[in-house]
């Protein structure tokens, strides 16, 4: 097998750069992976890190995930998805906690193809994880773990390669991305929300079945996050009751908790919303749901609670 760098000590520094109280770390990966760290440059008290791995979305890089406030000329994704001024406003909202967030890109751009390049995927991904845990060794550590679209194979890739969740994961978040789900992740996932009440599960989608670009579908019936997360939903129902709130053009769907969601949104002008579920504070409610903080001073779908730097 070919060496798979992934320790910590033996990651290669690209850059470290201190921004308004954060640090920002970039490091890369054999093979062809780069994480970049966005944590706080001391960490406050003792209590646990929580570290949100974020698996870009196919295309992008990490400077287009993390966003900025563009000026005229510039390339239009940096203004998509803002997860670093959506970062702060989670910060802001726990001042006493410790939110890190690692974006994970690949050299492909794409995670699907990334694992289809490495078929050894499967014993890279979970120590991936397990090293971006040990960075912050000294501290109890809470992985969520978080996509968008092709990002959500990585997760994915993660579920499928370990035998159970383990009990570190505490939140998963499919930002539009669940397109790889099918019957075998179910179990694992059961399993995982009820070992633990304190699990969440998120889960957000368009009827992309009905998008249209240049007069042409996007999806097939099956094949986009519509159908899959309706099915993930279809097959937790047999465990856990949900109840449907229904309020503009999205249909949320809780479990009696709230520890659980999933987030439609109708399409019935056939457009495309694939970014606009993260850009209107969908990366800070897939942190916030079902907590005390839930749609406090923002609301998911609605104006930007944020600002770009």
């Amino acid at each position: 097998m070919r060496l798979i760098i992934i320790s910590i000590s033996l990651f290669s520094a690209l850059y470290t750069l201190p921004v308004n109280g954060q640090m920002i770390d970039s490091f890369r990966l054999s093979p062809g992976v780069k994480i970049t760290l966005d944590r706080p440059s001391r960490l406050k008290g003792t209590g646990p890190v929580q570290l949100i791995i974020y698996a870009l979305p196919n295309g992008n890089s990490t400077e287009w995930a993390m966003g900025k406030k563009p000026v005229p000329g510039e390339d239009w994704h940096y203004d998509i998805q803002h997860i670093r001024a959506q970062t702060g406003f989670i910060r802001r909202q726990f001042r006493h906690k410790n939110f890190v967030v690692a974006y994970l890109e690949n050299d492909l751009k794409s995670w699907p193809a990334w694992k289809k390049k490495h078929p050894d995927y499967s014993v890279i991904i979970p120590k991936l994880v397990d090293s971006l845990r040990s960075f912050f060794s000294r501290r109890k550590v809470e992985v969520h773990l978080n996509g968008h679209s092709g990002g959500g194979s990585f997760i994915f890739g993660y579920i499928g390669s370990v035998s159970k969740i383990p009990y570190y994961i505490t939140r998963i978040s499919f930002l539009d991305s669940d397109y790889g789900y099918t019957s075998e992740y179910t179990a694992k996932l059961v399993k995982w929300l009820l070992t633990d009440k304190k699990k969440n599960l998120t889960v957000f989608a368009y009827n992309d079945a009905e998008a249209l670009y240049q007069g042409k579908r996007v999806v097939s019936d099956t094949g986009g996050t519509w159908f899959r997360s309706n099915l993930m939903m279809q097959h937790l129902s047999v465990y856990w009751q949900f109840v449907a709130h229904d309020r503009d053009s999205l249909i949320r769907y809780k479990s009696t908790t709230g520890r659980i969601q999933f987030l439609f949104k109708r399409n019935p002008d056939k457009g495309i919303y694939h970014t606009q579920q993260v850009e209107r504070n969908g990366f800070i409610h897939s942190v916030l749901a079902g907590t005390r903080k839930e749609e406090k001073d923002y609301q998911y779908y609605g104006p930007r609670a944020y600002h770009p730097d």
